[in-house]
């Protein structure tokens, strides 16, 4: 299992500027992702270091966003405010984490501006509507993942800072999970009245950068 890509959620109105903001902090212009068909949402993505990605996310003015997990966290998001909403771990089985919490992964699918297809099985999204520290889970069905599409990556990312119920968290994660993230540091800090990811520093040709 590893850290695979790091969300964050702009309202529809707002996506623009916030890629534009996010790509000159990384140096990596964002492409466009293209849209969920089946969560009503759309994105753009930003390739990194290590086989990972960026996407910003936004809803859209569509039924799924109301009837669909990943739907319903992306537009309580943006009518939050936006601001990152999850992480990510891919891995090639998961049967594992479908045990764990009692229920198959369902396919996504996004459908690029050429319209080409990317799939893959996703699991956890219920957990992240109120709980947006923890991640979800996917395992890709494409060939081609998103870290290897628009242009050269100069950035890395180098550390989570979050914060959330200590007691909850431990039930989803143990030591083994997080120090297989591809070297990622974890800043947590137990809080039982908010449970967020507010903010994650990158590496930046040599420099950090903190994005909030």
């Amino acid at each position: 299992m590893r850290l695979d890509h790091v969300s964050y959620v702009a309202s529809h109105d707002q996506i623009s500027d916030v890629v534009n903001r996010i790509g000159s902090q990384i140096g990596t212009a964002f492409v466009d992702g293209g849209i969920h068909p089946k969560f009503g949402t759309r994105n753009f993505t930003a390739p990194l270091l290590n086989g990972q990605y960026i996407e910003v996310v936004c809803p859209m003015d569509h039924p799924a966003t109301d009837v669909t997990p990943f739907g319903r966290a992306v537009k309580k998001k943006a009518e939050e405010g936006g601001g990152w909403m999850t992480w990510v771990l891919s891995t090639i089985d998961l049967s594992e984490v479908e045990s764990k919490l009692k229920r198959n992964a369902v396919i996504g699918i996004r459908r690029l501006p050429n319209g080409d297809e990317l799939t893959w099985k996703q699991i956890g999204v219920q957990e992240i509507i109120e709980n947006n520290h923890y991640p979800f889970f996917i395992q890709w069905l494409s060939e081609h993942h998103p870290s290897t599409q628009g242009a050269i990556p100069v950035s890395k990312i180098k550390e989570l800072d979050m914060n959330g119920s200590g007691a909850a968290f431990e039930d989803i994660f143990d030591i083994e999970l997080l120090t297989s993230t591809s070297g990622v540091k974890f800043k947590f800090q137990i809080d039982q009245n908010t449970n967020q990811l507010n903010s994650i520093t990158f590496e930046v040709n040599g420099e950090m950068i903190k994005v909030d």
